[in-house]
């Protein structure tokens, strides 16, 4: 990232004035974070790590002087980022590693999008008549649990089991009350 503030502050510089910048840029940068870290200290947000404000100021104090000695080098009156064949190359790397990690988050966001796809497949939704003598008896287990009539029926759903003669039943339980072993084995 230093790398890249550089080349863009660098364009049409000098080599006076990328000399006077390499130090100037960034010690006035160091002083604007510094009263942002306190103010933001005030504010109870949490100020930046001393160590990596160090390890940016030096990467920037390194691109500075290499922006320098490739003006010294080349002979060149101003700076011009498409002439510097090293940072040119550093900054497509930079794209590369960037448009990688975006594909890659692309390709994360379309397999868990897959995913629930699949899930949604899976699910079944429909809507249950029960006589008034069978919902009355789900309105009162899902009140004596605190529950609603529709989480009753998804818990009786969730306990069924099919014998081998194709037969459905469900083991007595106690609304709102799961144990872990028929959470993990659904």
């Amino acid at each position: 990232m230093a790398r890249d503030q550089v080349r863009r502050q660098a364009a049409g510089m000098d080599a006076r004035q990328v000399a006077q910048a390499d130090e100037a840029v960034v010690g006035v940068r160091e002083s604007q974070e510094a009263l942002r870290s306190s103010s933001a200290q005030h504010r109870a947000e949490p100020a930046p790590d001393p160590q990596e404000v160090a390890e940016r100021r030096v990467a920037r104090l390194a691109e500075w002087r290499r922006v320098a000695a490739h003006l010294a080098a080349t002979g060149a009156h101003a700076y011009d980022a498409d002439h510097d064949k090293e940072g040119s190359a550093w900054a497509r790397e930079r794209q590369e590693r960037r448009a990688e990690a975006l594909r890659a988050q692309a390709l994360r966001a379309q397999a868990a999008w897959a995913q629930r796809r699949r899930e949604e497949q899976d699910e079944l939704r429909t809507e249950v008549w029960l006589s008034g003598a069978a919902g009355r008896r789900i309105r009162a287990a899902a009140a004596r649990a605190g529950l609603t009539p529709h989480e009753v029926v998804a818990q009786l759903t969730k306990r069924v089991s099919v014998g081998e003669d194709g037969t459905l039943s469900v083991a007595p339980f106690v609304p709102g009350h799961m144990p872990r072993a028929a959470i993990e084995e659904r």
